[in-house]
């Protein structure tokens, strides 16, 4: 049996979207690759996921992490969520699986530094502990917002999901920050599915696509996104899902959605 073991809700800092609409100065900013992993605060003693459930990893895992608060991401490679998210959910944790997980620390949370010595801190935090799982993620400045592109678009086509940038003089603040921005290729997401609809042609006896209901209240179908094993056995009636999407019809619905995996339970 796979499961979390719930406990106390962290307090994190969660991120707002970038709008390249609004003249911000991004020389403010630090900007750093943003991981499609899954998110781990180290709370001095345990992991935890942003809602308090307990993440089980091994003993040699966590055994080089010290009493301080830390937050970051744990990761396989990229495109690699799905088997990502089976380790880390297992109450018995798997040696040979936890190998292929990094602990990717993109922060070191307190109330009175600004992001940028926090940068600094987990950097030679994680310089200290000197163990191949445990990462620092590198944080880069630009200029301007050419400069920006450039590293996003390389960023994304290296296959990372998006850049995260964050204000460099601002502190910790829990809960949703415009200090925290994450700039992605695409919008995600989340729906119940509320009916199945036949495939045809190629996919007759198969899922054709799901209809699904957004927390806003549209339904609205997704016939993309899915493996020729997803569509024999598809997300089940009442389940949340994750889609993507890229902005929205005249309509409001959401234009080129298409399926992107089953949402875990955190």
């Amino acid at each position: 049996m796979k499961t979390l073991l719930s406990t106390t809700t962290p307090h994190v800092q969660l991120a707002n979207v970038y709008d390249a609409n609004n003249d911000i100065a991004v020389s403010r900013y630090l900007v750093s690759e943003k991981f499609d992993g899954v998110r781990a605060i180290w709370t001095g003693n345990q992991f935890v996921t942003r809602n308090g459930n307990t993440i089980n990893a091994p003993h040699w895992f966590v055994d080089v992490l010290p009493n301080v608060w830390l937050d970051g991401e744990l990761w396989t490679k990229h495109q690699d969520f799905a088997s990502l998210s089976g380790i880390v959910r297992t109450i018995k944790p798997n040696d040979d699986d936890w190998r292929k997980v990094s602990y990717r620390v993109f922060d070191m949370p307190d109330k009175v530094n600004p992001f940028n010595v926090r940068y600094q801190n987990y950097q030679r935090l994680v310089s200290n502990i000197n163990q191949p799982h445990i990462v620092a993620v590198k944080q880069h400045q630009f200029t301007s917002n050419e400069t920006l592109t450039a590293y996003f678009e390389r960023t994304v086509q290296q296959g990372a999901e998006g850049v995260m940038l964050h204000l460099a003089s601002a502190k910790h603040r829990d809960g949703r920050s415009s200090s925290l921005l994450k700039l992605k290729p695409y919008f995600d997401n989340e729906a119940m599915v509320i009916a199945h609809l036949p495939g045809k042609g190629k996919y007759q006896g198969m899922l054709g696509a799901l209809r699904v209901k957004n927390s806003d209240g549209l339904e609205f179908t997704i016939g993309t996104g899915f493996s020729d094993a997803q569509r024999r056995i598809p997300p089940a009636l009442g389940v949340t899902i994750t889609y993507r999407y890229h902005g929205f019809t005249k309509h409001g619905l959401p234009r080129f959605a298409s399926f992107l995996r089953v949402r875990t339970p955190e």
